[in-house]
């Protein structure tokens, strides 16, 4: 999949998870839709893998498009499983670790 950019009113992309394989190790990236008031990227975790202690300027929202996952900011843990949804506040520090292979959407609203 390619990064679809949009200034339109209805964008639509039919498959989020075929260009964001689960990898073997690590953590991989596709931003799918860049908008002028939202980017949607899907990140790929590997079984295991840790995505340390960080924060984004903008609010965020996490849904796991499978796998499972924990969430962990403002002294809290969240296990986000696919059907779960999660909002965080604008520079929120925050962590993601992947308890098994996972994928996860996040939408930015950059407006």
């Amino acid at each position: 999949m390619t990064d679809t950019v949009s200034d339109s009113a209805i964008t639509a992309i039919d498959d989020l998870l075929v260009g964001s394989p689960v990898p073997q190790e690590g953590l991989g990236h596709q931003t799918v839709l860049r908008h002028p008031d939202v980017r949607v990227v899907v990140l790929a975790f590997a079984a295991g893998h840790v995505l340390k202690e960080h924060a984004a300027p903008f609010p965020l929202l996490m849904q796991a498009l499978d796998g499972e996952l924990l969430v962990r900011a403002d002294g809290r843990e969240t296990r986000l499983v696919p059907g779960g949804l999660l909002r965080l506040d604008p520079s929120l520090r925050h962590e993601v670790e992947a308890v098994q292979g996972s994928r996860l959407m996040l939408t930015l609203l950059t407006r």
